[in-house]
């Protein structure tokens, strides 16, 4: 046998026994660590201890019960990595090129057809330290808006039901067109 043919077969031999990606089910991760520790159990019922290792920048805490594939360094169970997740249960309808970003308690980001954004959460807070700018033709709003001193519908009360001192002329009716 020609050494090229020992080394491939020998090589064949090698993956056989070396373990692949593989499906468990999420019991328990630790999200408060750098890189989260978490424990799985197999297709075949064994408990795996495993890390959750994800891109730079994107961060998520999946729920116990989350689907995942593990990926066994070096072929050998005892150093895998999850390296993808999801829990159907919580996931949202998508059409083709569409994506979002949604959590266990209903919020989402949904980057839609036709080039719509859709937010939908509780509460949302924008912090910026210099300036939030919104480049718009036009901003609506169906609530109301505030600052720190009142609202602006507060404002447009006091407006529209205001009179003043007129010198010479005595006291004026509130404007004619209101807001």
């Amino acid at each position: 046998m020609t050494f090229t043919r020992q080394f491939f077969s020998a090589g064949r031999r090698g993956a056989h026994s070396a373990r692949q990606a593989f499906r468990a089910v999420l019991t328990r991760l630790d999200a408060t660590r750098a890189i989260p520790p978490a424990q799985a159990t197999g297709v075949s019922g064994e408990t795996l201890a495993c890390e959750l290792i994800q891109q730079y920048g994107m961060a998520s805490a999946p729920p116990e019960g989350a689907e995942v594939v593990i990926l066994p360094l070096g072929g050998s169970s005892t150093h895998g990595v999850i390296v993808a997740s999801i829990h159907g249960e919580h996931r949202i309808e998508l059409k083709p090129g569409e994506v979002a970003l949604h959590t266990t308690e209903g919020d989402f980001l949904h980057f839609k057809q036709g080039r719509v954004v859709e937010l939908v959460t509780e509460t949302l807070r924008v912090t910026a330290s210099k300036e939030v700018l919104f480049d718009t033709p036009e901003l609506r709003c169906t609530g109301d808006i505030a600052d720190k001193a009142r609202s602006m519908a507060a404002d447009r009360e006091i407006y529209n039901g205001h009179d003043h001192i007129v010198p010479n002329a005595g006291k004026s009716e509130p404007p004619g067109a209101q807001q």
